[in-house]
């Protein structure tokens, strides 16, 4: 009887400490499983730290494609300017040579070979405006096939006729360089305007993300000029 009462009372902290340990390994995986099932939060900060810097990437390109841009409408001012001088330039000496024209010429009867010379100076005299590019190919073309030029013509008269063709021809110039300056500050402007979109999305990222990044002053710089601070055109 002692024997078996001892036995018992040996075994009972044996057995509580087996159910301990069995207790403790249930609660831990319980927890686990909990802990597993758990949903995750996103990562909204690292999400939006990414796209702020992808949004970054894309603004630098779109900076380097502005400032293109805004080269190529400054070349475009420049080519309409001296497109504009050109054109002035040949209006006041189709005016001084209409002047000239104006007066009479004496009417005495012809070489045999005059209105051949008179061909040839009026060929020669526009070879050389086109070389200059006063002249088109095509308005040469037309005085060589005598298409509304008449080479027996006094060499004044002929001189006069020549400088109104070079005044429309750089008239034509001008017109073409305006068009090409006005496209080219269109697409300038939206360049700009894009580059302005992105960078305002990037600040909006990164603000979002809470890590309260400022945006470097000089990607900036397309907001330094507007629509309204560009010069009209001529």
């Amino acid at each position: 009887m002692e024997t078996a009462m001892h036995s018992f009372l040996v075994s009972v902290p044996q057995a509580a400490a087996l159910w301990v340990v069995m207790l403790g390994g249930v609660l831990l995986a319980a927890a686990a499983i909990a802990r597993n099932q758990r949903p995750s939060a996103p990562p909204v900060v690292d999400d939006d730290l990414r796209f702020a810097e992808e949004i970054s990437v894309a603004a630098d390109r779109a900076a380097a494609t502005a400032a293109r841009r805004r080269a190529e409408w400054a070349t475009a001012q420049e080519r309409l300017d001296a497109a504009w001088l050109a054109y002035d330039v040949a209006d006041r000496t189709a005016r001084e040579a209409a002047k000239a024209a104006a007066f009479p010429l004496i009417s005495k009867r012809r070489k045999p070979d005059e209105n051949r010379a008179r061909e040839r100076y009026l060929h020669h005299a526009a070879s050389a405006a086109c070389r200059n590019h006063d002249l088109s190919i095509a308005q040469l073309n037309d005085v060589f096939a005598h298409r509304g030029w008449n080479p027996r013509l006094h060499p004044v008269v002929q001189e006069s006729l020549l400088r109104q063709a070079v005044r429309s021809h750089r008239f034509d110039e001008y017109q073409s360089a305006l068009r090409a300056e006005r496209a080219s500050w269109q697409e300038a402007e939206s360049a700009a305007e894009a580059l302005r979109s992105l960078r305002l999305e990037a600040a909006a990222a990164v603000t979002r993300a809470g890590a309260g990044q400022a945006v470097s002053d000089e990607h900036w710089f397309a907001d330094q000029w507007t629509t309204a601070e560009l010069p009209a055109a001529a």
